[in-house]
């Protein structure tokens, strides 16, 4: 057994010794709840904990392993999942004032998946109102465990704060135009966003239903994979879901002599953007040497229209969401979403339209470009290490690339991504860069990422 402390272990070591009975799942679930009672004060990352439930989740863990029951990928594990998954009986407020009361009366499906895979689930992790750009006033956003000042990312704040201060050995978060790879990015994280359709959106309370995915949040690419393995599939409850088979993703992740082809268009990753953050993509690639071979691309110029005009299509859909509750009960509602739903009442059917129409564009472009290459490497964020102050005055320089830039086109054309953690910078904050596939291939994702995983090696989590 690994001499480091309980809570630091990645999920899957953790995971095969609660297989094996070196560790009881009783044990390790009371120990991470305990931790999240004594440490959470700091961090403001859970919405909150559901400890009864879970307890009596990792005696049923233990009792199976004791009988000889089948184990699941995720056996015994204690794992964070975001308010805006439904949980049969229990509130999920979606970070909203308007339904801090609804509790749905099912699971949604990927919470479903979860506990067959054997995951305790310990709580629900606290997010932006609606999981749209801030916090509700009534809310305190969670705070970075790298640094109090540091952003922690939107809109799976939580999530990202739960995992790397280890309160929770993974989380699920979602992503509509970035917010489980920009939480990812801020606190040192693996992000995944499958590819649309891979996961099901059943239960899962929208932000922008054609633009939402759900994936998790770990702090490792073998972590990443075995939630994956656990959430992924067809799900006739979800009309978008892909009735596709799911592969085996953990062979994926072992070493190759063949290199990761790996697609680069330096006008995209270096237009606007600061000299620190393309220089994080260039040390990863020289970390890489012969296990990755680059070759330049040439992205679809749509992007930047995806990029600036992803608020009115995501706008349109986020009114529809809400309109039982909103204009009724705007006076629940914060200034950030307030402006949000008020943008789709002034977008025109033929501007959504039109958006629409450029999204097949660029998808179908984009599907042209992956077929020349393994990967393409881009960064997060077209900003390295903001603070919270910084994205309260707006983010980024007049000048500067459009903050989505590197997420949002992903979201409309559902390619699946990958934030992998690069080492740190020189005030000590997280450092990634991001990869993106081909549509379904998040084996060939999560490959790429295993490897420039093991060239930058491992992160040092500031847990308490």
């Amino acid at each position: 057994m690994s001499q480091s402390p309980l809570h630091s272990q990645s999920l899957s070591s953790l995971c095969r010794q609660l297989k094996s009975g070196a560790l009881a799942s009783l044990d390790v679930t009371r120990s991470m709840l305990s931790r999240c009672e004594e440490y959470d004060g700091n961090y403001q990352s859970y919405a909150r904990l559901l400890t009864d439930a879970a307890l009596a989740e990792a005696q049923a863990c233990d009792e199976a392993r004791q009988q000889g029951a089948q184990l699941g990928v995720l056996h015994g594990v204690p794992i964070a999942i975001k308010d805006l998954l439904f949980t049969a009986g229990v509130e999920t407020a979606s970070g909203t004032d308007v339904m801090r009361d609804f509790k749905p009366d099912y699971d949604a499906t990927v919470v479903s998946r979860l506990r067959a895979a054997g995951a305790v689930i310990i709580g629900k992790t606290q997010l932006t109102e609606g999981a749209y750009g801030s916090h509700h006033p009534s809310i305190t956003a969670p705070v970075n465990p790298w640094a109090p000042d540091a952003w922690s990312g939107v809109s799976s704040s939580g999530s990202g704060v739960a995992v790397a201060a280890g309160l929770a050995y993974a989380a699920l978060g979602s992503d509509t135009g970035g917010s489980i790879r920009f939480p990812s990015a801020c606190n040192g994280l693996v992000g995944l966003k499958p590819t649309y359709g891979r996961v099901s959106l059943h239960g899962a309370f929208p932000l922008a239903n054609s633009l939402d995915h759900i994936g998790p949040m770990t702090r490792s690419v073998e972590d990443a994979a075995r939630v994956l393995q656990a959430i992924a599939g067809y799900d006739p409850q979800d009309p978008n879901s892909a009735d596709l088979p799911v592969p085996s993703y953990l062979p994926s992740l072992q070493p190759s002599d063949k290199p990761i082809i790996v697609g680069l268009d330096e006008s995209y990753i270096s237009s606007g953007v600061p000299a620190a953050v393309t220089q994080v993509l260039a040390d990863a690639l020289a970390r890489a040497g012969t296990k990755a071979e680059v070759r330049k691309v040439t992205m679809p110029p749509s992007y930047y229209q995806l990029a600036v005009d992803w608020g009115k299509t995501c706008a349109v859909e986020c009114l529809r969401t809400h309109a039982n509750m909103y204009p009724e009960q705007a006076h629940k509602y914060g200034p950030g979403l307030t402006w949000l739903l008020e943008l789709g009442r002034t977008v025109s059917a033929d501007e959504y339209a039109q958006l629409h129409n450029l999204r097949a564009q660029f998808r179908t472009e984009l599907d042209g470009v992956l077929t020349e290459v393994d990967v393409l490497l881009a960064p997060t964020m077209p900003v390295a290490g903001p603070s919270v102050a910084q994205m309260e005055q707006g983010g980024l320089e007049p000048e500067s690339a459009p903050f989505l830039s590197f997420t949002a086109p992903f979201d409309y054309s559902g390619h699946p991504t990958l934030n992998v953690p690069a080492g740190v910078d020189s005030n000590g904050l997280p450092q990634s860069l991001q990869l993106i596939g081909a549509r379904f291939n998040e084996s060939g994702l999560l490959a790429a990422g295993a490897m420039f995983e093991r060239v930058l090696g491992p992160m040092e989590y500031p847990m308490p």
